[in-house]
């Protein structure tokens, strides 16, 4: 997705080898794992926004777009309980990193980073407020409801609309999205990666237990 400027604005206005090489599978899928965990924790131009300890055993990171009906739908049925059982007491650290699907997303992303400033519990705040209100904001004038959530949030009418006018801020959600897409390869939301592991779409907690229980023992 390449964005620009005059689009941005006006749509915020709109509604065998294995055996060659003598390789066992095995060993191959456990080095492609690990290069793909190391993949997946390179943030590339903005700061990861994160809970949980950094020493923890398991990871997962999610990629999630702001008007994603999916997103949202995860964001209020199993992130709380994975955040309650897994997050809270110190086992997972857990990155949402941006993948917005059309320009809303990426005006909601914004906002988000603006607000928060660097703080990750208050980025996740506001992004759990946007996945909640996203038929507000998402089918209504996007800048005008965004600009009330920003207001809420303690920013001046001025300063949201220097946020969503930030150029360089979009610049590096475009970034990041464009290194998603080509290197973790990561094409629909919500995609998750646990220790390297991709899951695509809307999982369940039981479907996150299966995978995360055994990380925690090994």
């Amino acid at each position: 997705m390449i964005i620009t400027r005059r689009a941005f604005t006006a749509a915020l206005s709109l509604t065998g080898l294995a055996a060659l090489a003598g390789l066992s599978p095995l060993r191959l899928i456990s080095e492609a794992m690990a290069q793909s965990a190391t993949d997946v924790a390179k943030p590339v131009s903005l700061p990861d926004m994160v809970l949980g300890p950094a020493d923890a055993k398991v990871t997962i990171t999610e990629f999630a777009s702001m008007t994603c009906p999916h997103c949202a739908a995860f964001n209020e049925q199993v992130f709380p309980k994975i955040k309650a059982e897994f997050i809270d007491s110190g086992k997972v650290r857990y990155i949402f990193r941006e993948f917005p699907l059309d320009i809303k997303a990426a005006a909601g992303s914004m906002l988000s980073r603006c607000i928060a400033k660097g703080d990750s519990g208050k980025y996740f705040a506001v992004t759990d407020l946007l996945f909640r209100s996203q038929s507000d904001w998402v089918m209504k004038n996007t800048t005008e409801a965004l600009g009330r959530i920003g207001k809420q949030a303690g920013l001046s009418q001025k300063e949201v609309e220097e946020c969503l006018k930030d150029q360089a801020l979009l610049n590096k959600i475009e970034a990041d999205q464009k290194y998603a897409s080509e290197v973790l390869k990561v094409d629909s939301t919500p995609t998750f990666f646990i220790n390297g592991e991709k899951i695509k779409g809307e999982a369940s907690i039981e479907e996150f237990e299966k995978k995360i229980n055994p990380l925690l023992k090994s």
